[in-house]
């Protein structure tokens, strides 16, 4: 019988192998982001180890929901179940512009207002109230939550997150009160370089409007693509790190598994004394050779 990890990890790569017009997640784009497909699945390839939700890194637009100190009356609007939370999230927020790529020198230019859903202010445009719901200009980094089937699977891909450059990782579900089996979550995150600012507000009559000019617009575009490298070279990190620690060669020639940091340095040391003793002995062949005779033109052909 499965543990409860491999019937888990089965059900999500069945759901990730359908079709693209049949696969579809709570991600706003509703499927695994192109940058990071290859990293997932080289992922879900490996023993113990298996991605729940992933975001390969976006700069995105958002209205905030509605505030529930907004002067509204007490039914809300028909379809609409709940206020914004905090940063804005719920009560009717929405995605106006997402890309999980840098934007290039064409798209950036022309008329980024519309393109972030927005209308310039007119001369006797007001200021917006405290109940406001603001629009932001937002860079995330990528993050990625990896289900592992024990505590060493989890260090590992901790490790090699950390590695990385992604500080905010951690690890979370360390124990389970119904089952002997321990499946720890890790969360794969960095907040360093991600940032958030406010470009807009919706008015009262439901129009978009901006409160910064076309050039600010650019600057925080330009500053996203500086980091989308940063980004996307901490993922290539991220890989590099966490492919190693699973495909360690021993001197038998075969891979184990998985190996925890401990067996790791324990090997790196065992391998650098055997290259050490290697080297000294082939100091010592140099050695022997050298205070040979010279004279043994006459021993050619006898082995022929």
């Amino acid at each position: 019988m499965p543990t409860r990890f491999e019937a888990r990890k089965q059900k999500i790569l069945e759901q990730l192998d359908a079709p693209d017009g049949e696969y579809h997640d709570l991600s706003p784009k509703g499927s695994v982001d192109a940058p990071i497909r290859g990293l997932i699945g080289e992922i879900n390839s490996l023993p113990g180890l298996v991605t729940t939700s992933s975001c390969s890194g976006r700069i995105s637009v958002f209205l905030e929901g509605r505030k529930s100190d907004n002067e509204v009356p007490d039914a809300l609007p028909e379809g609409e179940t709940s206020r914004a939370g905090p940063g804005g999230k719920g009560g009717g927020g929405a995605w106006l512009f997402i890309s999980h790529t840098p934007l290039g020198p064409h798209e950036a230019t022309g008329d980024i207002m519309s393109k972030f859903g927005l209308g310039k202010a007119e001369a006797t445009e007001g200021t917006p109230s405290v109940s406001s719901r603001y629009i932001h200009l937002k860079f995330e980094p990528m993050i990625l939550h990896v289900l592992s089937a024990s505590m060493d699977h989890a260090q590992g891909v901790l490790t090699a997150a950390l590695a990385a450059g992604f500080r905010e990782s951690g690890a979370v579900s360390l124990g389970s009160a119904k089952t002997a089996e321990s499946n720890p979550m890790v969360a794969v995150r960095s907040a360093g370089y991600s940032f958030d600012s406010i470009i807009g507000y919706q008015d009262g009559d439901g129009r978009n409007v901006a409160l910064v000019d076309e050039r600010y617009l650019r600057t925080l575009v330009n500053i996203a693509n500086e980091r989308f490298n940063i980004n996307f070279d901490r993922i290539s990190r991220f890989r590099k790190a966490l492919l190693e620690a699973y495909e360690p060669t021993t001197t038998s020639g075969s891979k184990p598994d998985w190996e925890d940091a401990d067996a790791r340095k324990r090997r790196k040391r065992e391998e650098g004394l055997a290259r050490q003793q290697a080297l000294q002995n082939q100091v010592s062949r140099e050695d022997n050779d050298s205070s040979a005779p010279e004279n043994i033109d006459s021993m050619e052909g006898i082995f022929s």
